[in-house]
C-alpha cells in the first residue's frame, strides 16, 4: 500500500524517525494538562475560597505554573529523566540547548533487564522530539505543585510561598518522577504508576498537609465560614480538571496507540462514577446533594484511576469510581471530624483526602485490578499483574504499598526541611493584620469592585477622597489597586 507523501517524505525538520501522529497527540495532550492548571486551577481556586482570598489563591497557582517551568528546563527535568545520579534521583542539568531538543525524546535509564544481564524492555524512545516530552512532563510537574498550594491557601505568606515552589520541584518532585517513571529504583522493580497517582497525587496530598502542619491554620473565622465566593465559576473551573484529564492520562503511553484510547475511556468512566457515588453519599446523609461535593467526588475519581488509567478493564474503572467516591468520603465527612490531628491541620481544601487518600486507594486498586494483557502493552517488567489475575499478583500489591510508604515518607522529610530552613529567612504564615484582610493587603487588589469581606473602614487611618462622582470613598491603606466606590449615605 502506498504511503501518503506526508509522512513519507523526509526533511530536515521532519526526520525518519518522527511520527506526527504521536507528536501531534503529545502536544494536544501537554496542552491539556496545562490548561487543567492555567486556568482550570486557577479559576477553581479563586472561586472555591472566601471572597477575601480570591486573587491570592489564584495568584499562587499562577506563580507556581510560571516558576515550575523555568526550574523545569534549567535543571529539573534532567533531575527526573535524565542519567542516574543516585537509584532515586537523576542528575541535573538544563534542557535549553537545540542540540538536545531536536533529537529524538528518550528516557536513557528506562532500558529493563533481567536478571541475567539481557535486555527485557528497550528504551523508551518516543517518536517525536525531546522538546515534546520535556513540555509534556513540565505540566504535571507544574500541577503538583498547584494541587499542593491548595492545602495552605488563606495564610500562607506569599514571599514563602515564592521560595518553597522551587525548592520542592527540585528536592521533592523530581525525586519521586526519577524514582518511578525516570528508570529509577522503583520503576526498575516494577512498581505501577501509569501517570502519577503516586508521584502527583500522594506527593501533594502528603506534602500539602506537611505543609499545612507547619505554616498554621487559618483564622478561627476562616475556618469555621469560608464560603466559595462564586460556585458557577468554580464549575467551570472543575469542568476544565475534568477534560483536561483526558490529555493527563491519555498521554501517559507517549503515543497515539490502543493504551491511551483505554486510558481516557476508563479516566471518565470513573470519574463520573466517583462524581454519582458522592453525590449520593451526601443525599443520602445531609438530605441535599451538594455542587461542592459533586467537585469533590469528580476529583477523587480522576485521582484514583491516573495511577492504573491505561492498565485496568472498563469494569474495574467502574469499581474503582465506586471505591474512590466512598472511601475519601468516609475519611473527609467521618474519620477527619474524629481525628485530632486531622482537625489540628489546617488542610483548606482537604488535598490529603482528595489526593493523598484517593491516590493511595488508586494505586492500591491498581496493584489489584492490574490487567495481565494491558500491562505488557507499556509496562517494561514482564508478567506484571494485578493480585486479582493470580501467579505474582500477589507481589505487586506489596509494591504498590512499599512505594507508597517511600513517596509518602520522603515527602514528609523533603517537605519539612524546605519549610523549616525557609522559616529562617521568611515567616510562613502571614502576620494577622493581613488574614484579617485578605487579598487587599496582600496585593492590594481585589477579585470583586464590591465593599465588604476583607477591608475594613478606619477613619483614623483612612483618608478621604473625592470620587468622580463628588461622593466621599474610602481608600485602602494598602498599595493602590482595583477598587469598589463607597457611598457616604
Amino acid at each position: 500500500m502506498a504511503i501518503a507523501g506526508a509522512y513519507s517524505e523526509t526533511s530536515p525538520a521532519v526526520p525518519d524517525w518522527l511520527n506526527k501522529g504521536d507528536n501531534a497527540w503529545q502536544l494536544t495532550a501537554a496542552t491539556f494538562v496545562g490548561l487543567q492548571s492555567m486556568p482550570g486551577l486557577v479559576i477553581l481556586y479563586a472561586s472555591i475560597v472566601k471572597k477575601k482570598w480570591a486573587v491570592n489563591s489564584a495568584f499562587m497557582a499562577l506563580y507556581a505554573f510560571a516558576a515550575v517551568l523555568i526550574c523545569w528546563v534549567l535543571v529539573g527535568y534532567r533531575m527526573a529523566f535524565g542519567d542516574q545520579l543516585l537509584p532515586f534521583w537523576g542528575k541535573g542539568a538544563p534542557s535549553l540547548g537545540q542540540k538536545f531538543l531536536i533529537n529524538r525524546a528518550k528516557v536513557p535509564k528506562s532500558t529493563h533487564f533481567r536478571d541475567d544481564g539481557t535486555v527485557e524492555t528497550k528504551m523508551v524512545e518516543p517518536f517525536y522530539p525531546m522538546a515534546s516530552l520535556v513540555y509534556f512532563q513540565f505540566t504535571f510537574a507544574a500541577i503538583t505543585l498547584i494541587l499542593l498550594a491548595g492545602s495552605v491557601l488563606g495564610r500562607m505568606n506569599i514571599k514563602a510561598w515564592m521560595a518553597f515552589v522551587p525548592l520542592w520541584l527540585i528536592f521533592s518532585y523530581t525525586v519521586g518522577a526519577f524514582s518511578l517513571w525516570g528508570g529509577g529504583f522503583l520503576y526498575h522493580w516494577g512498581v505501577i504508576d501509569y501517570s502519577g497517582g503516586y508521584v502527583i497525587h500522594l506527593s501533594s496530598g502528603i506534602a500539602g498537609f506537611t505543609a499545612a502542619y507547619w505554616v498554621g491554620p487559618r483564622l478561627k473565622s476562616d475556618r469555621e465560614r469560608f464560603p466559595p465566593n462564586n460556585v458557577l465559576l468554580m464549575l467551570a473551573g472543575a469542568g476544565m480538571l475534568w477534560m483536561g484529564w483526558s490529555g493527563f492520562n491519555g498521554g501517559a503511553p507517549y503515543a497515539a496507540n490502543i493504551d491511551a484510547s483505554i486510558a481516557v475511556l476508563n479516566t471518565n468512566i470513573c470519574a463520573a462514577t466517583s462524581l454519582l457515588v458522592w453525590t449520593s453519599l451526601d443525599v443520602v446523609f445531609f438530605g441535599k446533594p451538594s455542587v461542592i461535593g459533586a467537585v469533590q467526588g469528580m476529583m477523587t475519581g480522576l485521582v484514583c484511576i491516573t495511577p492504573g488509567a491505561g492498565l485496568v478493564q472498563s469494569w474495574a474503572a467502574i469499581v474503582m469510581g465506586m471505591l474512590s467516591g466512598s472511601i475519601p468520603w468516609v475519611s473527609m465527612m467521618v474519620l477527619h471530624k474524629k481525628s485530632a490531628l486531622l482537625q489540628k491541620v489546617d488542610d483548606t481544601l482537604g488535598v490529603f483526602h482528595t489526593h493523598a487518600v484517593a491516590g493511595l486507594l488508586g494505586g492500591l486498586l491498581t496493584g489489584l485490578f492490574a490487567e495481565p494483557a494491558l500491562c505488557r502493552l507499556i509496562l517494561p517488567v514482564g508478567n506484571s499483574r494485578g493480585a486479582f489475575y493470580g501467579r505474582n499478583g500477589g507481589m505487586q500489591f506489596l509494591k504498590q504499598l512499599v512505594a507508597a510508604m517511600f513517596v509518602a515518607a520522603w515527602n514528609i522529610v523533603s517537605t519539612t526541611i524546605i519549610l523549616l530552613a525557609i522559616r529562617v529567612f521568611i515567616p510562613l504564615r502571614m502576620p494577622e493584620e493581613q488574614l484579617m484582610i485578605g487579598d487587599d493587603a496582600v496585593h492590594g487588589e481585589e477579585a470583586y469592585a464590591l465593599w465588604g469581606d476583607g477591608e475594613k473602614y478606619d477613619p483614623t487611618r483612612h483618608g478621604w477622597n473625592t470620587s468622580v462622582y463628588g461622593e466621599e470613598t474610602a481608600p485602602s491603606p494598602y498599595i493602590n489597586g482595583a477598587r469598589g466606590v463607597t457611598i457616604n449615605l
